[in-house]
């Protein structure tokens, strides 16, 4: 789950990085307007890679790890609509 995230993650920014250098390497000499639109593309992929690389899966626990008590691992379990056996 790890491998994929983090994959997706470089994709994002390795467009971001190759729309930014494509936009001010060659597309500005055709069209100034178009290279900056290309810029404000490339400005907002940033954060979506950072939410992309931290979504947890609905498998994955991190926060709810189990506490090593018992009856509070139940409780939780019972909450989250999981059974542990």
């Amino acid at each position: 789950m790890y491998a994929v995230r983090r994959r997706r993650y470089f994709v994002l920014m390795g467009l971001c990085v190759g729309l930014f250098v494509l936009a001010w390497g060659v597309v500005r000499l055709w069209s100034v307007p178009a290279a900056v639109a290309m810029c404000v593309v490339a400005m907002v992929i940033p954060p979506v890679a950072a939410i992309v690389a931290n979504r947890r899966g609905p498998d994955d626990r991190w926060w709810d790890d189990p506490s090593g008590d018992p009856q509070s691992d139940r409780w939780w379990d019972e909450l989250d609509g999981k059974n542990r056996r």
